[in-house]
């Protein structure tokens, strides 16, 4: 089931489509964090504006320095030792998808423990994007069953694992980290 799952998810990002699929937080929207189109098309299904931020998902820390040019130190203690999941904001973003990196050069980072994630992401070898499953000002859903049937239709592929899963999950906690290795909490 796991394996199919992944296999069906990873033939859909190869090619530029979205899925949704569950998170080590809140089922979410991917794409290939590498591929404009893609990433265009995520925002388009959730209705946003370009210019707000998308996160990426990556499967080991060590992969860090493929997208983020300087790494302060404190960042490996801080995924280390997180007991929640946590997204930190890293600053001089590289080999992304133009549209991925804010203005400002950052790009918001976490390195996932999850299951379908984890395989998913060693398959396909990439960053995911991973966006909130709802439309742009709408409530977050919390389980699968409250995702809107507009985002449900207008993704490439539904990742049948886990959409019976009724654990309470909530956003991660977001962190921007400087280059000098100074933090601050954007949501906690």
């Amino acid at each position: 089931m796991l394996r199919e799952e992944v296999n069906n998810a990873l033939t859909v990002l190869k090619n530029g489509g979205v899925i949704l699929y569950p998170t080590d937080t809140v089922w979410g929207l991917g794409c290939d964090a590498t591929n404009e189109l893609a990433v265009a098309k995520v925002n388009e299904i959730k209705g946003r504006s370009a210019d707000k931020s998308l996160i990426i998902l990556l499967d080991n820390e060590n992969k860090l320095q493929s997208y983020v040019n300087e790494i302060p130190e404190v960042a490996y203690e801080l995924i280390e030792y997180a007991e929640n999941p946590m997204t930190i904001v890293f600053s001089n973003a590289k080999n992304l998808a133009k549209n991925m990196i804010n203005a400002d050069g950052t790009i918001g980072i976490r390195v996932v423990k999850h299951e379908f994630c984890e395989q998913l992401l060693q398959r396909f070898r990439k960053p995911i994007v991973s966006t909130s499953a709802n439309l742009s000002g709408q409530p977050t859903p919390k389980f699968f069953d409250e995702i809107s049937e507009d985002i449900k239709a207008a993704v490439d592929y539904v990742v049948d694992f886990e959409q019976e899963n009724r654990t309470p999950k909530k956003p991660s906690t977001i962190i921007k980290l400087g280059p000098s290795g100074q933090f601050e909490f954007i949501r906690k």
